[in-house]
């Protein structure tokens, strides 16, 4: 596949991501959504990858959409606006889903849809300076698909804080809320990511995309079914021949 809005960058197990229409501070159009929903469906079965890092150029990370785009859809009649907004929701469910684990590396701007992009990753790691906003409301659009990933990383008031107010807020209060994982400086945010790669790339990966698959499914079962669920995942993953050789090596250990 010929991409022209983002660049995959190989880094032995990890593939890098990178939004790449730096002139634009990364902004969305049609044609980065689709290149990167199908790049991440693609790399989720790739298996000698093991994890993923995405990431923008030239200092930041994605400032939402592009103007001519909000411009073309606002053009856009009942039908032609639902087409264009599941695209985006297949983005965002194409980054929630991938089977490798997803860390957001997060520099400059990640506004409106590009702080949707990044709720939608596993894990955040983001530059202390770096600038967080969902800006919907200001020009009387709303936050809606990315309300959903947002109030799966922060409480209802927090997220009421930053939706309805469309305020602006950097790295170190977006950790304090629980928005952001872990936030460094810019000189050490290449490395922390990386750090985090190379724990995730010596972990069993069945195991690793097992328990996000939970995380999908849990969240919208009831306490029962989501304990008989649990069980069967459970019986599952112990016939992996990961979870055997874990076990194994582990018992092994025990009796030295």
């Amino acid at each position: 596949m010929k991409l022209n809005t983002i660049i995959i960058e190989e880094k032995g197990q990890t593939k890098k991501i990178i939004m790449n229409r730096p002139e634009k501070r990364n902004s969305l159009d049609e044609e980065m959504i689709s290149e990167l929903t199908e790049t991440f469906h693609k790399i989720s079965e790739d298996k000698e990858t093991k994890s993923i890092i995405l990431a923008g150029a030239a200092g930041n990370f994605c400032s939402g959409l592009y103007l001519d785009y909000l411009h073309k859809i606002s053009e856009y009649d009942i039908l032609e606006n639902k087409a264009d907004s599941q695209k985006f929701r297949d983005l965002l469910l194409s980054i929630y889903n991938c089977k490798k684990p997803v860390i957001a590396l997060v520099e400059g701007y990640a506004l409106a849809g590009g702080c949707g992009i990044a709720s939608a990753c596993d894990i955040i790691v983001a530059d202390k300076d770096s600038q967080f906003g969902y800006t919907e409301v200001r020009i009387g659009f709303i936050p809606a698909i990315v309300m959903i990933f947002l109030l799966k990383r922060v409480t209802e008031s927090h997220a009421k804080d930053l939706l309805l107010t469309s305020k602006f807020i950097n790295g170190e209060e977006a950790k304090r809320i629980g928005f952001v994982n872990y936030v460094t400086t810019a000189e050490d945010l290449e490395s922390t990511v990386m750090n985090l790669c190379t724990e995730f790339n010596a972990l069993p990966q069945s195991s690793i995309s097992l328990t996000k698959e939970m995380f999908k499914n849990v969240s919208s079962m009831s306490f029962g079914p989501a304990l008989d669920y649990a069980v069967d995942m459970n019986a599952i993953t112990r016939m992996t021949e990961e979870c055997r050789n874990g076990v194994k090596n582990f018992l092994t250990k025990i009796k030295k």
